[in-house]
């Protein structure tokens, strides 16, 4: 269900065949090989943050109080921190679904015992308009409302400017289409794979006026003009009990869009007004307006769903890559789903690989480079190779030599030889950019946080994946190294290395 702001209410028409389509996607496919992966495509590969600061002051919904909310730029890999500045030593909670605590009418966020709520509009702001790193300081528990909708805060984006950093994004992606049913079975996600971020939302109720409607977002740079400005919305008949919950202090006949399911008579139309001190309305429809608003949109309440949705997966700390589907979206929902994501992907490669790709570099460049020779070169060609990365294959067979004695009966390729294996790699990558006629060796300084997770026998190929730290000092070189069978990690640790000139 949704965060739902008071009183607006809104007559939408129409049923999508939209619905028909989603369930013959869900239940199609299995969750099974899935890989995230990051390659070049047409989203901006770069990482992105504010050009300049922003400030917003607003009441929040739920608890009515007023705050104010600055966000400001932030450095390359930092992501969107939250910041409590009203409280001792102005507690930091990161936006991460880690950190979810509660999704009743709304996403909040805890931290020890630093809270921050009603976070999903602002999140579906930055994520839309491209912002990956920021600093938000509020001076309270609650993010204002607004007009119930994200683009005051996206314009406040689009004034302060985003501007690119040198920092690569890390994404999302699936090899396989993947689908989700939420355990009450009220909700459904399905992700194709592709090479952009599509959205599309299909909500169902059981109200004349919105039993089945859809929405969809083809690209974010429509996010502003299609989707920001949808409002949230509740239905009449759930006043009261949030009134009961102690919620929606902040509700405001500008703030929501308030639908009438089912008939209401005066009596109840005049006892709501009462309850939040507001005037009653004239107009009392079986099914209607309860005050004039004109909508922005036929279908606001799925754009907002869909708007809730962006913001909820921006907890994810990655952006993805892939067509999502969903059908009766909601907080509680989206994060179920972001859960069930992230443990499909866990252990899973972070880049994909063609090998039937021509490599950057062969055998032969790779014994120019490296002084290493049989029976100790354990790699065998580079796919890719960047400022900052790198990524090398080794294929194993039965002829290794280390198989004749680890072990006769169970041939299993030592650890060490995996590490020296994604050693060699990240040299490769050190050297491919200093002088090419000068010979250098790569000597061990320190290994840590190494994990075995899976043997290495004859006929696995080996994928490494190596990224730097932080920059070379003094031919001192620190990496984090991955290493994958079929897509499944093997080893991973952190080495720390001197390269020096072979004299």
């Amino acid at each position: 269900h949704h965060h739902y702001p008071l009183l607006q209410i809104v007559i939408v028409l129409g049923i999508s065949s939209t619905s028909i389509i989603l369930r013959a996607f869900f239940g199609h496919f299995t969750t099974s090989d899935y890989i995230c992966a990051s390659k070049k495509d047409n989203m901006n590969e770069k990482q992105q943050t504010l050009s300049a600061e922003f400030t917003i002051t607003g009441h929040g919904l739920h608890l009515g109080k007023e705050a104010t909310v600055t966000v400001k730029p932030a450095p390359e890999n930092t992501g969107l921190i939250f910041s409590r500045t009203d409280l001792e030593n102005t507690p930091q909670i990161p936006a991460l679904s880690t950190f979810v605590e509660s999704t009743f009418r709304g996403t909040t966020l805890k931290h020890k015992d630093a809270t921050i709520a009603t976070i999903e509009h602002l999140l579906s702001a930055l994520y839309g308009m491209g912002v990956d790193n920021a600093f938000v300081e509020i001076d309270g528990p609650e993010l204002p409302i607004l007009d119930g909708s994200a683009y005051p805060f996206a314009e406040a984006i689009e004034k302060a400017g985003v501007v690119e950093q040198s920092a690569k994004r890390e994404f999302i992606e699936l090899n396989q289409p993947l689908s989700f049913k939420t355990q009450d079975g009220n909700s459904e996600f399905f992700i194709v794979p592709d090479d952009d971020f599509s959205l599309q939302v299909m909500v169902d109720y059981k109200d004349s006026y919105i039993s089945h409607q859809y929405a969809t977002l083809s690209h974010l740079e429509s996010y502003k003009t299609e989707i920001a400005k949808s409002r949230t919305f509740v239905f009449l008949h759930e006043l009261e009990m949030l009134h009961k919950n102690n919620l929606i202090k902040g509700g405001d006949l500008d703030n929501a869009i308030v639908i009438v399911g089912k008939k209401t008579t005066r009596q109840e139309i005049d006892h709501l007004a009462e309850l939040f001190n507001k005037p009653t309305v004239d107009i009392i429809p079986e099914y209607g307006v309860l005050n004039n608003v004109d909508l922005y949109y036929p279908n606001e309440t799925s754009r907002h769903k869909l708007l809730d949705l962006i913001g909820d997966l921006a907890l994810l700390g990655k952006r993805i890559k892939g067509k999502v589907f969903a059908t009766r979206p909601g907080h509680q929902a989206n994060i179920e789903f972001i859960t069930h994501l992230k443990k499909s992907i866990a252990g899973k490669m972070s880049f994909r690989v063609d090998l039937t790709k021509e490599p950057v570099m062969d055998i032969n460049d790779i014994k120019k480079m490296l002084p290493h020779r049989p029976p100790f070169l354990l790699v065998d060609k580079i796919m890719e190779i960047g400022e900052d990365y790198i990524v090398g294959v080794k294929n194993i067979t039965m002829n290794e030599p280390f198989f004749v004695g680890h072990f006769p009966e169970e041939p299993v390729m030592p650890g060490v030889l995996q590490i020296e294996a994604m050693a060699q790699t990240g040299g490769l990558l050190v050297l491919n950019g200093l002088d090419k006629n000068t010979q250098y060796s790569t000597y061990f300084m320190k290994i840590d946080n190494v994990k075995f997770k899976k043997k290495v026998i004859p006929g696995d190929t080996l994928i490494f994946h190596l990224k730097l730290n932080g920059p070379i000092r003094r031919g001192i070189v620190s990496m984090h190294g991955e290493t994958f069978v079929n897509g499944q990690m093997a080893v991973e640790g952190d080495l720390v290395a001197m390269v020096t000139p072979i004299k």
